[in-house]
């Protein structure tokens, strides 16, 4: 599943002659929004969703039980959900991976700009404009943000926005989490933890997810 038909098309071109048993059903979809799946060639024996990467800690946190209820939905009483979360670290380490030396997550921030003036005809000057990206230990996240360099007007799709010097566009959420406050939130939206993989060495984990009994 995949919101853009071209990364799709080509993913599914390099998976199929890989695996030519594997019945491979694209679907275009936003994943926050419900889901009509394609119908399979047969019947499955079980359902598994796997969201991979750390997507889950981009949502706060209705939004992110919102998405893990419906993903109770789609596996039904057998199937699982394999999710994919960022583990809590020492804070030095997360705000070092995304204020890299190289400059990469600053340029992939500051590219938000570029996309509005391309697409909505803003008029954003980049260089009046810094990433910073600072953990949060209360709320266990790293909050990135675009912060004005000057006082400025910018305009976007013809209306005008004022910045005070230090004004800061809020830009992306990650959450890391604790195993306690994954299970803690999967229990919201009636699911339960009953495997994982990877911990405090690794940084990240993969957690396998049930409907919770009633």
């Amino acid at each position: 599943m995949e919101i853009s038909p071209a990364a799709l098309e080509a993913c599914v071109a390099r998976l199929r002659p890989r695996f030519p048993g594997v019945a491979m059903l694209p679907l275009q979809a936003d994943f926050t929004r419900p889901l009509r799946l394609p119908p399979p060639p047969r019947a499955p024996a079980r359902t598994l969703v796997f969201f991979p990467g750390s997507t889950l800690g981009n949502f706060v946190e209705a939004e992110a039980v919102r998405l893990l209820a419906a993903m109770r939905e789609t596996i039904g009483r057998d199937g699982r959900a394999l999710v994919g979360i960022d583990l809590v670290k020492d804070p030095a380490l997360v705000e070092a991976a995304y204020n890299d030396a190289a400059g990469v997550t600053a340029e992939f921030t500051l590219n938000l700009l570029v996309r509005l003036n391309r697409e909505l005809a803003a008029d954003f000057d980049l260089s009046g404009f810094a990433h910073d990206a600072r953990y949060v230990p209360q709320r266990e996240r790293i909050e990135t943000r675009l912060v004005s360099l000057r006082p400025q007007r910018v305009h976007v799709a013809g209306l005008a926005f004022d910045f005070a010097e230090g004004e800061a566009i809020e830009v992306e959420y990650s959450h890391k989490y604790t195993d306690r406050g994954f299970s803690a939130l999967a229990a919201r939206a009636g699911l339960e933890v009953v495997d994982g993989w990877g911990g405090e060495p690794e940084g990240f984990g993969l957690r396998l997810l049930r409907q919770a009994a009633r």
